[in-house]
């Protein structure tokens, strides 16, 4: 048997979604014709929400994060696949792979913390709407907004530093489309007992149970408010306030649990690969597709905005 490679390595190479030759150029455009779909959609939000005043609201200022959360993690986890074809190098070096797992995990955590603080939002609009205004100011937007990107940073930074300090690899090859957290660990030598005990811990904790609980426990008092509405007109407009956002969470939260929470010895590398790539496209795809479609203030707003051609 070979001696483990105790070399600190100065690349990796991301074998990427399929190693078929003949697949390279399908994945390529079908990957670009997404990611730009991605951009299109995202971008919309964002434009809409400065370009608009009737929308300058902290939910769509929330909303307009959320879509830059998602256009930074397409394009964090995605460029490579896209970097690989055009450039025909599946190399990456070391610190940027490292950046790029940090980010990528800073970003989703990010899109967890958005999604908790758009539930109190529609909690305070919906179950006290008389001091929505003076409890939602702008300078309180600014700090949750802040809050949410920081703290995800700060957040995977041990993970990262862990990560970073491997020096012994039994290969340079990763198994994934981008550099992530746990290819990386299936290929490294020395002892990772630490960071499985802190991803499942603190990982089950901060990524799961707690994004969990601070997103759905404002829902169990917005639908008691919501019951409480004599007119059925009244129910169904409270509900239509947050229904989109509803959606986006359930979604959000089924496919992180269909990708983490799947037993492991039913969970190969190839299906986590493509569970990863459901979430890294699906996710920013669908959450502009519903604001837009089921938010009739996105659809006036384009309207609008095509009337006057400054769109």
């Amino acid at each position: 048997m070979n001696a483990p490679n105790h070399t600190m390595l100065t690349y990796f190479i991301i074998r990427g979604i399929s190693s078929v030759p003949e697949l390279q150029l399908p994945i390529f455009l079908l990957v670009l014709f997404i990611y730009i779909i991605i951009l299109g959609g995202n971008m919309t939000i964002l434009t809409l929400f400065c370009l608009d005043r009737q929308l300058h609201t902290p939910m769509y200022f929330f909303l307009a994060n959320l879509s830059l959360v998602d256009m930074s993690c397409s394009t964090v986890s995605l460029h490579k696949i896209l970097a690989n074809f055009i450039l025909g190098d599946k190399s990456v070096p070391y610190l940027p792979c490292m950046v790029q797992m940090h980010f990528f995990a800073a970003l989703t955590f990010n899109e967890f913390v958005i999604l908790a603080v758009m539930s109190y939002d529609r909690y305070l609009a919906i179950c006290n709407p008389l001091l929505y205004n003076a409890l939602m100011t702008q300078k309180v937007c600014l700090q949750l907004a802040f809050a949410s990107w920081i703290s995800g940073l700060l957040i995977v930074l041990t993970p990262t530093i862990l990560v970073s300090n491997f020096s012994c690899y039994r290969s340079h090859e990763i198994n994934h489309f981008f550099c992530d957290i746990v290819p990386l660990m299936e290929i490294t030598c020395d002892d990772i007992a630490i960071l499985q005990m802190l991803m499942f811990t603190a990982g089950t904790f901060l990524f799961g149970l707690l994004p969990f609980l601070v997103t759905f426990t404002p829902y169990i008092f917005i639908i008691i408010v919501i019951l409480k509405i004599h007119t059925s007109i009244g129910r169904r407009k409270a509900f239509y306030t947050c229904s989109s956002h509803l959606t986006v969470v359930i979604l959000l939260y089924l496919t992180f649990s269909f990708q983490y929470f799947t037993p492991k010895s039913k969970r190969s590398t190839e299906s986590s690969k493509l569970s990863a790539m459901f979430n890294a496209i699906f996710i920013p795809v669908v959450n502009p597709l519903i604001y837009s479609l089921k938010n009739k203030d996105i659809t006036l707003a384009i309207k609008r905005r095509v009337k006057t051609s400054k769109f």
